[in-house]
């Protein structure tokens, strides 16, 4: 069973048990297209993949010259020497990329920020070995020219390097030969991820410009096999909506028409992904198509986008290198925080604003507190506590109202098991006279759920966690490797229920309640020894901060219970029973 899976199986018990103990063990008181379908744009992301068609529209580009070569091969001049290829390096503070002259295609996407958690010294390597990635193509038709074997000219030759507080700076490639000049710009800033590219194709009537994005994203997490379940390429279609798709799943070539408002691919925490230029292009503010292709692996297929290029020979697109980092993605706009969801997309319109105020209060509570995550989660864990005090006693004390009226339920059903038109109209008159609702006493027990749910998720994809330590915890956003906290969990979820079981004089002639109490707790601490650490401190931190309280209302419960059962003066109408303290 997924991580998922056996979450979802933990909070189903979860209120199974709090709505069955409280129903029957009370206390004992009484779209548009966006490029040509055709199998041929699915080309290869480096020189050696691609299987080039030399079709009559794009295969004269860069040929030598026709009348040279019909004087026959003693009179054609020797070919030119071609010059080697060059890595050119673009560093700053937070990144260094290498791109190839040839090809003026990506190599290697350091993120200097984010140490890999797999076991390989350095920053996190966004592309995997040997996979190169923004690769051109250029389309006519179903005719491909590869730019993948050009060479480029690079301006300013030696790279780029970008201090901390400098402005701006671009990386040109040229090409021109034969009839066919391309020029690539790349702008870059130092302390963002976004990059502007701008480019100008000339000797071609208007063709799609193909951009590959690789064979997905490298591994860097400590859980390969998680991290190979969420890998995934994803964009946001205009009228689709987010669309994402593991790369597992990729099996056969397949043309997505757009138009896409963003696409690229994933990992858990980072992303490399497409989106339009700054400015409206006359086919408007969108991707055409995206092509995805299986590769020689089922982990590495190949993603590619395609833009139509202006009559001026014009384009302009960002690309985004980076870690999913909430706020830099919505920032983006076009709903670009959403490259990984929170939780199933049945439960994301009701999770979405539970994990948008977590976030919130846990970066407030980093940001001013000047405190690490794992205290910020501890904190967090005993204020939610506090603020549900009322609650809880409220809780508490309709249950007591609740079994006050017991009687008269069984009263009414005993007498009225014959008529249950007449059996809930009395139902309805004894709830109104004395506020008696059988869900009183769970439902503010249920308003924790949420945050739970939340946090699960956002222990699954916040990058603001990961890696983070915490004593003997490497990282917050990993398992437990000692099991100390779901053990914890455990022992305090066992001494809550026991607190209550105590405070229940007829608790223990009820066997079913009994074994509740010996079952749950492991059951629960088992379920939670896959789960994130962090998730386990905050629910453990929250019990162990609950245990005061509910022995506050466990000495009441006893002092209600000496005083006797409870009276209710029906001519009082709807109020709270008569030696009641509540």
């Amino acid at each position: 069973m997924s991580t998922e899976g056996r979450f979802i199986l933990a909070l189903s018990l979860m209120f199974l048990v709090i709505w069955g103990t409280n129903k029957l063990f009370p206390p004992i008181f009484e779209e548009v297209p966006g490029t040509p379908a055709d199998s041929s744009l699915l080309v290869g992301d480096t020189a050696a993949e691609q299987e080039e068609v030399a079709p009559a529209a794009l295969s004269d580009l860069g040929a030598a010259d026709p009348a040279s070569a019909a004087a026959g091969d003693s009179a054609a001049p020797a070919p030119a020497q071609r010059p080697p290829a060059r890595t050119i390096v673009v560093e700053s503070p937070n990144y260094r990329f290498e791109f190839n002259s040839r090809g003026a295609a990506l190599e290697s996407a350091e993120l200097l920020g984010y140490a890999a958690l797999n076991g390989r010294d350095g920053a996190v390597q966004l592309l995997p070995e040997g996979v190169a990635s923004l690769s051109k193509s250029l389309v006519v038709g179903s005719d491909t020219l590869s730019l993948g074997d050009l060479d480029f000219s690079v301006e300013p030759a030696d790279g780029l390097s970008l201090g901390e507080g400098s402005g701006p700076q671009t990386l040109t490639f040229t090409h021109a030969a034969a009839g066919l000049a391309v020029t690539l710009r790349y702008t870059f800033r130092p302390d963002d991820y976004l990059v502007d590219v701008a480019a100008d194709v000339q000797g071609v009537d208007r063709p799609l410009m193909m951009t590959g994005l690789g064979r997905g994203l490298a591994f860097n997490e400590a859980d390969s096999a998680q991290e190979a379940r969420v890998m995934a390429w994803v964009g946001n279609h205009l009228n689709r909506g987010v669309r994402s798709t593991e790369m597992r799943k990729v099996e056969r070539p397949e043309l997505h028409d757009g138009p896409w408002q963003w696409a690229g691919v994933k990992s858990k925490y980072f992303v490399m992904a497409v989106l339009p230029g700054a400015e409206t292009s006359e086919d408007g503010p969108y991707l055409g198509g995206v092509t995805t292709e299986p590769g020689l692996d089922e982990m590495r297929p190949q993603v590619s986008v395609t833009q139509a290029v202006a009559t001026d020979g014009s384009l302009a697109y960002r690309l985004y290198l980076g870690p999913q980092e909430y706020s830099r993605l919505q920032a983006l706009g076009a709903d670009m925080e959403e490259v990984n969801p929170y939780g199933w997309k049945w439960l994301r319109p009701l999770i979405r604003p539970f994990v948008a105020i977590t976030l919130w209060v846990l970066n407030f509570l980093h940001d001013n507190l000047n405190v690490g995550y794992g205290w910020v989660l501890v904190i967090f864990g005993v204020l939610m506590r506090v603020l549900l005090w009322p609650l809880n006693q409220k809780a508490m004390r309709a249950q007591m109202r609740n079994m006050a009226v017991q009687p008269m339920v069984k009263e009414i059903q005993t007498k009225y098991k014959d008529n249950p038109e007449k059996q809930q109209k009395e139902m309805m008159r004894l709830y109104k006279e004395y506020g008696f609702n059988p869900l009183a006493g769970c439902l503010p027990m249920l308003l924790p759920w949420p945050v739970l749910i939340a946090l699960f998720f956002v222990f699954q994809n916040t990058i603001e966690l990961r890696g983070v330590p915490f004593y003997w915890l490497p990282d917050l956003s990993a398992k437990d490797p000692f099991y100390i906290l779901p053990l914890v969990l455990a022992v305090s979820m066992f001494f809550l229920q026991f607190i209550s079981f105590r405070s229940m004089p007829e608790a223990g002639k009820n066997p079913q309640m009994k074994m509740m109490m010996y079952f749950m707790p492991p059951f629960f601490g088992f379920i939670f020894m896959q789960f994130p650490s962090g998730l386990n401190l905050y629910y453990a931190t929250a019990n162990l901060a609950t245990i005061p309280q509910q022995m506050l209302i466990a000495r009441e419960r006893k002092a209600a219970a000496k005083r006797g059962p409870v009276k209710l003066d029906r001519s009082k109408g709807k109020g709270d029973p008569a030696n009641s303290k509540g």
